[in-house]
């Protein structure tokens, strides 16, 4: 709990019996002075009236005399004289002022507990303004993230579906030519791969038609397959910048034996 500003003595202190007792001690002004040094420690920390330094440290004697900046066995007297009259306890050995509610500042006290209870509502406000606004980020940032294959594949979609509403559709014969290849090499490349299929509808939109990609996959089946460069037979290679050499090369299976890769790059 919050420290209190201040404490509550009364004028008529000095009236009462206990106090009055004191005073007929010899170290009346030390024992006097610890005493409302105590009162002022309790306050500081709050807590229903504990001497405490922090929630787990209480103060003891030693602690006590060097906060007061008092002889110890001074601090030792008061503290004993305090207990022989009721005016603190030792709770678990832990000094307690008796009857601490009238020496509360009461309007201080409820001040305080007000401050904190805004203070905490208005924690758990941010806290909760700030999970949602975590949550919504997430989603953004989930939705900003898309991968470039799945945009590219939503505008090709879009792209498609308007050629087919416009009554001109461009299909592309993806899998026709994909199993051709696949015929001719023993392989198993798939249609559905997105840069296989970009390569084909690169050339398609170069100009050339299904057949060129059937006369590519033969021209170069018929010159690399038993070589060195059957690995070489695969769409990124057939369908690539070189298409149109390889459509119109003049097949030999002994061409290029000197240097089987010239035709490649």
């Amino acid at each position: 709990m919050g420290e209190v500003q201040w404490i509550k003595l009364k004028v008529g202190m000095f009236d009462d019996s206990k106090i009055k007792y004191i005073e007929a001690l010899p170290e009346r002004d030390t024992i006097i002075t610890v005493w409302v040094k105590l009162l002022t420690l309790a306050g500081k920390y709050n807590e229903q009236g504990y001497i405490m330094l922090s929630e787990n440290l209480p103060y003891n004697e030693e602690m006590l005399a060097n906060e007061f900046n008092r002889p110890l066995n001074s601090v030792r007297l008061a503290i004993q004289t305090f207990e022989k009259l009721g005016m603190i306890e030792n709770v678990h050995g832990v000094i307690k002022i008796s009857n601490w509610d009238k020496h509360q500042n009461i309007e201080g006290l409820e001040k305080i507990r007000e401050q904190n209870r805004l203070r905490k509502q208005k924690q758990r406000e941010r806290e909760s303004e700030l999970l949602l606004q975590s949550k919504e980020s997430h989603v953004k940032s989930r939705d900003s993230h898309a991968t470039e294959e799945e945009l590219e594949l939503d505008k090709e979609l879009e792209l498609e579906k308007s050629n087919t509403m416009s009554g001109n559709p461009t299909v592309y014969p993806y899998e026709s030519i994909i199993n051709y290849l696949n015929q001719k090499t023993d392989k198993h490349y798939k249609a559905t791969t997105r840069k296989t299929k970009d390569l084909i509808k690169t050339r398609f939109k170069e100009g050339f038609n299904e057949q060129a990609f059937l006369t590519v996959i033969d021209n170069k089946v018929a010159e690399w397959k038993g070589t060195d460069m059957e690995k070489f037979l695969r769409p990124e290679t057939l369908f690539g910048n070189k298409f149109e050499g390889y459509l119109n090369q003049q097949v030999s299976n002994k061409e290029n034996t000197d240097n089987p890769y010239a035709n490649l790059f």
